[in-house]
């Protein structure tokens, strides 16, 4: 059989790969093409954003946000994944878009780069465990169990989400072998739930009215509780309301933040991004389209604003067992999609330190030898979401911060290579978008800006002041300090000067073939 000797020939030329770009293979190579996939899907999870922000679609432009707004937005994320995949299958590592802006842009580019991305994955655990605790409280604990929750507030958020986020540290420290069986577990149980539970919409609630579909109306205002509480006209309301599939569709980056865990990284992950964007958007389309056709009335449910989705499924005449087992279901993978998120964010902690661009990386660079794992980063990556929710609590902000800073993270590799590709980006991968590459980037460069225009307006406006915060910050640390310090990833001789630590590294932790 040619399998084992194709597995150890496929791992040779991933450690190969890596010391050719300056690191140790510290990490545990463990994951399959199919588990670096359902890393990212697990990270987008529809039963994620694509409830948790359904109410959002319906405050802006009604049914026709919900599933025209959601393809616009699903094609445009298909068209992203394509550029970092191109990208990625040329440099296969853990911290991928900071490694790329570096090589492609500059060690600047590349160290600005480290801090947008992680502050929008940041917001990914972040906002989703916020999302996890809404749901525990309205569909289980409530909805399933009957307990009473009017009284529930700020304080005992917290506390969920301390207990939450602790409990996927957990998971993440002792090993990517535990963290991979869950979210891959994840993929399937995403699959099957979406489909059950868009087949409970359509058999016990839809109207069959399809007309709803393409009708859009402009719900900011007071049309739509509130939830964007200024009227605006019907553009700015749809750009708005692309943040239903954005937010959504993020995160697909874990694919690359985990190349150096997975086989055949140089071709997996490129697929592991575009997989779990496509099945996404098809998957996530039906399941929007069902819970319109089920709105009893589609005034109504813009309404009901941030309750627009729970008084839907909560109001479906579906047997109660059955609605049980969903509802934990929806909770159980939202919970595995944060985990996910924590797993991204410590690999980008991990890969930033281990070229020094933070303080205290030598801390923070460290792998245990028993698990294989970034386990001080997976620490910090907990307590950093943790405390975001605790400075901007409302689901909302931290969903359009989670968005905007991460695709702004996205369009930074990709507008460098549109720049560097044939000129100093001579390096590719298998995986080539030929024709496409530089149409596909100006794509990304000007639907980003389109995202950042959106992801401003009120009620998101808060993050004006994280990202005002972010560029002076990141501007006096980089003319004032890092700009003298901060090396970037090792380049040209610098990888060869390597041998020796790498041979270190790997000897720390007990790398060997196998």
């Amino acid at each position: 059989m040619a399998g084992p000797d194709t597995s150890d020939h496929e791992r040779s030329e991933d450690v190969k790969t890596l010391h050719s770009m300056g690191y140790a293979q510290e990490l545990a190579r463990r994951m399959s093409g199919f588990s670096n996939f359902a890393i990212s899907f697990s990270i987008i999870c529809i039963l994620a954003g694509g409830i948790t922000s359904f109410p959002l679609a319906m405050a802006t432009g009604s049914g026709f946000e919900a599933t025209v707004g959601w393809i616009i937005g699903g094609v445009f994320a298909l068209v992203v994944a394509a550029s970092l995949g191109q990208i990625g299958s040329a440099y296969p590592t853990a911290g991928g878009l900071y490694h790329w802006s570096s090589i492609l842009g500059g060690r600047g580019w590349g160290w600005a780069t480290a801090w947008i991305n992680l502050l929008g994955l940041v917001f990914v655990v972040a906002s989703v465990n916020v999302g996890v605790y809404a749901l525990f409280k309205d569909l289980v604990w409530s909805g399933v169990f009957g307990h009473d929750v009017s009284a529930w507030g700020y304080q005992e958020q917290v506390t969920g989400v301390v207990i939450i986020t602790v409990a996927q540290a957990l998971i993440n420290h002792f090993g990517i072998k535990l963290t991979t069986m869950l979210t891959d577990f994840s993929g399937y149980l995403i699959l099957v739930v979406a489909v059950v539970l868009t087949a409970m919409f359509l058999i016990w609630g839809a109207s069959w009215d399809f007309s709803r579909l393409t009708t859009f109306v402009n719900n900011t205002g007071d049309a739509g509780a509130g939830y964007v509480p200024t009227a605006r006209t019907a553009l700015v309301a749809f750009l708005i309301g692309l943040l239903y599939p954005l937010y959504t569709i993020t995160g697909f980056d874990a694919s690359a933040h985990t190349s150096e865990e997975t086989h055949n990284a140089r071709v997996a992950v490129p697929r592991g991004m575009i997989h779990s964007v496509l099945w996404s958007l098809v998957f996530g389309f039906v399941m929007a389209v069902s819970f319109v056709l089920a709105s009893p009335d589609l005034a109504a449910t813009a309404k009901d604003g941030a309750n627009a989705w729970f008084n839907l499924f909560n109001n479906l005449p579906a047997p109660f067992w059955l609605k049980s087992i969903i509802a934990i279901a929806i909770v159980l993978a939202n919970f595995i999609c944060a985990l996910a998120g924590l797993t991204s964010t410590s690999r980008m902690i991990f890969a930033f330190a281990r070229d020094g661009g933070l303080p205290g990386s030598s801390v923070w660079k460290t792998v245990s030898p028993t698990w294989r794992t970034p386990v001080p980063a997976i620490w910090l990556g907990a307590v950093l979401a943790v405390a975001a929710t605790l400075y901007s609590p409302a689901f909302a902000a931290l969903a359009a911060g989670c968005a905007l800073f991460l695709y702004v993270s996205y369009a930074m590799p990709v507008a460098a290579g549109l720049l560097a590709e044939g000129k100093s980006w001579t390096e590719f991968g298998p995986f080539r978008l030929g024709i496409w590459s530089k149409p596909f980037a100006v794509i990304t460069v000007l639907g980003v800006l389109v995202l950042m225009y959106a992801g401003i307006q009120p009620p998101f406006d808060i993050l004006i002041n994280y990202a005002i915060g972010l560029i002076i910050l990141l501007v006096v640390l980089w003319f004032g300090i890092e700009s003298r310090r901060f090396k970037g990833p090792p380049i040209g001789a610098d990888i060869a000067r390597r041998a020796v630590e790498i041979a270190a590294a790997e000897k720390a932790v007990g790398q060997t073939a196998g």
